[in-house]
């Protein structure tokens, strides 16, 4: 989706991947290689002006050379380092002032049970743990042999009224621009999100702390490009971030066809350093993720397309993965009605109908 934007601008992309069959593939020149790999990495991005990522498990220590090798690298390697660990995340939030759920730094399983008396909480891997996994919800002291035997944390599970995502982007003159929050929805078991309404269901005051948060965060990280801030908002009406992700999310899909400018568009122009562009939401909007159905791995079927494409304004995003498996990411859809009851209404017919098979 990121070149299909940069396309409009005649921009051009090499793209590093460890699936030979990656979507992208037709789109670009194309490299197999592991993110991880230092060599790898340093081979690929000497041919390169620009490297971005799409996903954080990268060699942060092969693009620091790259840009010792004056390579402009965004997000900025440092940002990437930290986030990889949702235990530096943490302590970062802590160290300046924003809002965040109580946390407890654990080594093991052993430490966790320890802490027992934290419970409710919520086990979080520290590194390596994406669109669901490596989370555990603890809430007895039944639960605790579920925990985790590696280095992660406890966070105290919070009773919130909603989770919401802010995206925010800047540039290289320090120029920032929030879209307005989106309100989430997951899926209660693989933790990842299921569908989106925008703009969110929260009142003014939420919403300008939540861009407030969005826009400190991205500022004390001195980071250029797009960041997503997922966050709670508590009965009392107060926001907890609770992760973030430097790069274009889930949790923004919604703006190729809802915002005058995307979420890919407003990356591009972040970390070009071009001017950031209107960020409004034209039309309320959900987004549906298109997950592989439980019980099914292999070639993909797309059963109900046909009756999902004969509502007004749907729009539907196939990314080309070849094979499904359950939970797996294999598309979204996209929903604009200016009347919210309509909205809801398709937003539920697509998430019943389209169904991803083997």
């Amino acid at each position: 989706m990121l070149i299909q934007s940069g396309m409009d601008w005649n921009i051009t992309f090499s793209v590093l991947d460890p699936d030979p069959s990656a979507p992208c593939q037709s789109f670009c020149e194309f490299k197999v290689g592991t993110l991880t790999d230092y060599e790898t990495v340093i081979e690929f991005g000497e041919s390169c002006d620009l490297i971005t990522i799409e996903i954080e498990n990268v060699n942060v220590e092969a693009l620091k050379e790259l840009r010792r090798q004056g390579k402009k690298i965004f997000p900025q390697p440092e940002v990437i380092e930290l986030v990889q660990d949702k235990r530096t995340q943490k302590n970062f939030y802590g160290s300046n002032n924003i809002p965040t759920a109580d946390f407890l730094l654990v080594e093991n399983r052993k430490e966790v049970i320890d802490q027992k008396s934290f419970l409710p909480a919520v086990n979080k891997l520290g590194r390596e743990g994406y669109d669901g996994r490596g989370v555990q919800l603890l809430r007895t002291v039944s639960d605790l042999k579920k925990a985790f035997d590696a280095p992660g944390l406890l966070e105290k599970l919070i009773d919130f009224e909603s989770e919401i995502s802010v995206i925010v982007a800047r540039n290289e003159n320090g120029d920032t621009q929030t879209f307005p929050p989106v309100e989430m929805v997951f899926h209660p078991e693989a933790n990842l999100v299921e569908y989106l309404f925008s703009p969110a269901s929260i009142n003014e005051s939420v919403a300008h702390e939540a861009e407030r948060i969005a826009k400190k965060i991205i500022t004390d990280l001195n980071m250029i490009g797009l960041l997503a801030v997922e966050m709670f908002v508590t009965k009392d009406q107060k926001v907890l971030v609770n992760e973030i992700a430097p790069r274009p999310h889930n949790s923004g899909h919604q703006t190729i066809e809802a915002n005058v400018t995307s979420q890919y568009q407003q990356h591009l122009r972040a970390i070009l350093n071009l001017p950031l562009g209107d960020t409004s939401v034209v039309h309320p909007s959900a987004m549906v993720n298109l997950l592989g159905e439980e019980g099914f791995s292999g070639q993909a079927k797309y059963n109900g397309l046909e009756e999902v494409l004969k509502l007004n304004g749907v729009y539907v995003h196939l990314y080309g993965k070849k094979l499904t498996k359950p939970f797996r990411k294999m598309g979204h859809v996209t929903i604009v009605d200016t009347d919210i009851k309509n909205l809801k209404k398709k937003a539920n017919f697509v998430k019943q109908t389209l169904k991803i098979t083997a």
